[in-house]
């Protein structure tokens, strides 16, 4: 996400600095964003010289002194709330007064987070869907602690990046996190149940109501090991059934075939992240 979140940036002209733990982490990550672009720049999506224009504005580092020039930190970590916090609470202490604190949390407590920070009036969900560079859409989540002010300053952010922002009280799970995982979990019983093949159920959805991926396809682009912490999160928030995750994706996560990132999931992927072909894993 937060490679995505930072090719976004940059192809609207802004400038943007991914940290990451280490020295390898940072190349490793740089790389990852030049074979999407490479991939881009095969279909003719980009050009040559576009594709150097776009890693030319992004610095890919171990440092947290860039902090120090931040005017608004986007948290992006593994959904981990000691990892969160961690990286917010550094921010706070590194990054200047202004800055404006936020997390990409799709189903943590943007007032927990917050609470690490001295500065929890300038903190704020802002939740980029998955993939962050195609969906336009940007979850503004507010904390309990959250100023009108500050989520009136990421409003012209948004519309720099032509995204749609929807404003949200801080709920788990928010509005797209907590109705998708149900879709996803209906798709798994269904599939369970054999009312239908995994092709036959994605392509039910994908034509019958115009989704871009099933759902079944939807939770291996996700990673099946991500949407097992969503649900699992939110059935211990809400106590309700239909957030139980079902029996199929606990198997799949501890066989390891967690989707796109292992190359196998419901379906199977290439190095890319396309589908190989309709072959069902179940």
């Amino acid at each position: 996400m937060g490679q995505g979140i930072a090719e976004l940036l940059s192809k609207k002209g802004l400038d943007v600095t991914v940290v990451e733990k280490t020295k390898t982490l940072a190349r490793q990550s740089r790389q990852q964003v030049e074979i999407k672009l490479d991939k881009q720049l095969s279909r003719w999506g980009i050009t040559q010289a576009e594709k150097k224009s776009i890693l030319s504005r992004i610095d890919f580092t171990d440092h947290d002194a860039s902090l120090e020039k931040a005017d608004l930190v986007i948290e992006a970590v593994t959904e981990d709330l000691e990892s969160k916090k961690a990286v917010l609470e550094r921010s706070d202490r590194l990054s200047p007064e202004h800055t404006i604190l936020s997390s990409n949390t799709s189903t943590m407590s943007v007032t927990e987070l917050a609470a690490v920070t001295c500065r929890p009036e300038q903190v704020i969900g802002l939740h980029f869907l998955h993939p962050s560079t195609r969906v336009h859409l940007v979850e503004i989540v507010r904390g309990l602690k959250t100023s009108p002010e500050t989520v009136q300053k990421v409003r012209p952010f948004l519309d720099r990046l032509n995204l749609v922002g929807v404003e949200v009280f801080e709920s788990p799970g928010f509005v797209t996190t907590r109705l998708i995982v149900t879709l996803i979990n209906e798709a798994l019983y269904t599939l369970m149940e054999g009312v239908a093949t995994p092709s036959d159920i994605d392509a039910a959805m994908k034509h019958g109501f115009q989704f871009p991926y099933g759902p079944l396809e939807m939770a291996d682009r996700f990673g099946l090991d991500s949407v097992l912490a969503w649900m699992e999160r939110l059935f211990r928030e809400y106590g309700d059934s239909k957030f139980r995750p079902a029996p199929l994706l606990k198997k799949m996560v501890r066989a390891n075939q967690l989707g796109v990132k292992t190359g196998e999931g419901f379906f199977r992927y290439d190095e890319d992240g396309d589908r190989l072909k309709e072959d069902e894993k179940r």
